[in-house]
């Protein structure tokens, strides 16, 4: 710049930087100069920066004389700007003449000043090319640092294999995993099959040579290898061949070997707690299992225990995707109230519990009962975890308690409690039902005392199970017979008459006449009175109604016997 400055003769002559390109330089060029033209540059819009400026008199300049007059006191009069671009024609700043005084700039010297930019131009070129290379150095410096600084955190080491000297070379961080120090291991790949765990030498030395014909995209395995101390270690070591020759035989190789020992050791603990729970739930009677319901309401079965070969005669690959085969064994009355069951718990979220019947081939028909928790997932996805059991011998144990509290041991009709019940039930339906009737019968075997006194009790008993046969013959599936006690038996004909139960009775007498009881000592005869009377509304309980039959009987026993009365 001092060059520049004698040439022309002016005070002084600089750069100026474009954005982010170089820094200022010049000769006569001090601080208070400087800040004038950075504001002026910043003010201005620096029309240096993209073609050549001559102010022969900035005082004769309104823009100028303003900026000047409020920016600085400097005697700033002439200006004299040409741009700097570098062989890709980006702008890199401006040559600048500047003096006290004012001047012109002839062709000659316009001339020189285009030379000079050029000059200019390269030099600032260099330094911002300079500057550039300097910061990518850097950068690549503290790229290598921070690769470096992870590779030694996360316990992996870097080789790189002489393929045809059948030498390697092992990094620092590498020899640290097996606990060596640079100078302790040879380079000779012959020495480090001698570390490999003895099991797994022929796994390696097979994959290695598959990449090496070409038949892996690349080399990984996962293999044990013996540290300094004597101990083994489970490493990855993941490669790729960098150069073939002509024909493709591998020249060379790199790649890296990660720690794995501790992941292995997690796997392996993971393992065993998998296969206690496992071991454990395959002990438990009945299924455990883990149910998913997809937003579309298929449902599938990812953990089923081995009790599902009981429950379901199934295998747990059977359910693990698509659990729609169970469908086919359960009850068909029963299938509506399966898939009602989960629909309920997964819209509601409530826990889920469903006894029902299963049809399976083998056991032939059986009761389940299951119990689980539903959970909601992220996805829609409804998932329960829990068991379904055997309750087949339970349900047996319920019947038969039922079928003791609610039936007569000799003839197998309803008790009288049972029955009972069973009127009091069809009177709260008549009074819903509103207008509605149902007939009320008694029925007693006539002199059954003479029966019992002549052939015997087991006769006599044989007689009342003969006339419970009889009733069942002849009522319809809704209707209900009762014994209420000795030789009496009651039936509630539901939506009758008197007149459409009279006809019932009188299909009952003709039975009774036209099949004696076969007996051990010959046929018995026996006959039947039958008291009949219509339920209502409007009574007050079962009991007024049966007590209404028991009176019709009565009637029917005095009138004769083998008789039909009303009341």
């Amino acid at each position: 710049m001092r060059l520049a400055e004698r040439h022309f003769g002016v005070a002084a002559a600089c750069v100026i930087p474009g954005e982010s390109n170089g820094r200022w330089s010049g000769a006569g060029l001090d601080a208070p100069l400087r800040e004038a033209l950075r504001s002026l540059q910043d003010a201005s819009g620096a029309p240096w920066l993209s073609e050549p400026l001559v102010v022969t008199d900035t005082g004769a300049d309104p823009v100028w004389r303003t900026f000047l007059s409020t920016a600085s006191a400097l005697p700033l009069r002439f200006v004299a700007s040409w741009p700097l671009r570098r062989a890709t024609g980006e702008s890199i700043g401006s040559l600048c003449l500047i003096d006290h005084a004012p001047r012109e700039l002839g062709d000659a010297e316009r001339a020189s000043l285009n030379d000079f930019a050029r000059i200019a131009s390269a030099l600032v070129d260099q330094q911002v090319s300079a500057a550039i290379q300097c910061d990518e150095v850097e950068a690549l410096r503290i790229r290598e640092r921070l690769l470096t600084l992870a590779i030694a955190g996360s316990g992996t080491g870097i080789w790189d294999r002489d393929v045809v000297t059948g030498e390697i070379q092992y990094s620092t961080g590498w020899k640290a995993i097996l606990g060596y120090t640079d100078d302790e291991l040879t380079n000779r790949i012959e020495d480090s099959y001698k570390r490999l765990h003895p099991d797994d030498v022929d796994y390696v030395k097979a994959a290695m040579q598959a990449h090496f014909e070409g038949r892996t995209e690349s080399y990984e395995v996962e293999h044990r290898i013996r540290c300094k101390d004597g101990r083994y270690k489970w490493i990855c070591s993941r490669g790729k061949v960098m150069s073939r020759d002509d024909e493709g035989r591998a020249l060379r190789m790199v790649g890296t070997t990660t720690d794995i020992t501790s992941m292995r050791e997690m796997a392996e603990r993971l393992r065993e707690s998998a296969n206690l729970v496992t071991n454990l739930t395959n002990e438990v009677p009945g299924l455990v299992f883990q149910c998913r319901r997809s937003p579309d309401g298929r449902l599938s079965f990812p953990y089923a225990s081995a009790g599902i070969a009981e429950i379901y005669e199934l295998t747990p690959e059977a359910v693990s995707q698509d659990g729609s085969c169970i469908d086919a064994l359960i009850h068909p009355d029963d299938l509506d109230a399966w898939h009602a069951s989960f629909t309920h718990s997964a819209a509601y979220l409530q826990p889920w519990h469903l006894e029902y019947r299963v049809q399976l081939p083998t056991q032939g028909l059986r009761w389940r009962q299951g119990d689980a928790k539903p959970q909601r997932l992220a996805n829609g996805v409804t998932v329960w975890h829990g068991f379904i059991t055997d309750v087949t011998e339970r349900k047996r144990i319920e019947a038969e308690l039922h079928e003791f509290a609610t039936t007569d041991g000799l003839t197998l009709l309803s008790n009288r409690r049972h029955f009972m019940s069973r009127l009091e039930a069809q009177l709260a339906q008549l009074r819903r039902a509103g207008g509605a009737q149902s007939a009320v019968l008694m029925c007693d075997l006539d002199h059954f005392k003479s029966i019992n006194d002549c052939w015997g009790h087991a006769i006599g008993d044989q007689a009342l199970r003969h006339f419970a046969d009889i009733l069942r013959t002849n009522l319809r599936a809704g209707d209900v017979a009762g014994r209420i006690g000795g030789e009496e038996f009651a039936v509630l004909i539901g939506a009758a008459s008197v007149e459409g139960a009279r006809v019932v009775a009188q299909r009952i007498q003709r039975h009774v006449a036209e099949q004696p009881l076969t007996s051990n000592a010959g046929p018995v005869a026996l006959t039947v009175s039958i008291g009949i009377t219509e339920m209502t509304a409007e009574d007050a309980n079962a009991e007024a109604a049966l007590s209404r039959s028991d009176f019709a009987l009565y009637r029917a026993k005095k009138n004769g016997r083998n008789r039909i009365e009303c009341a």
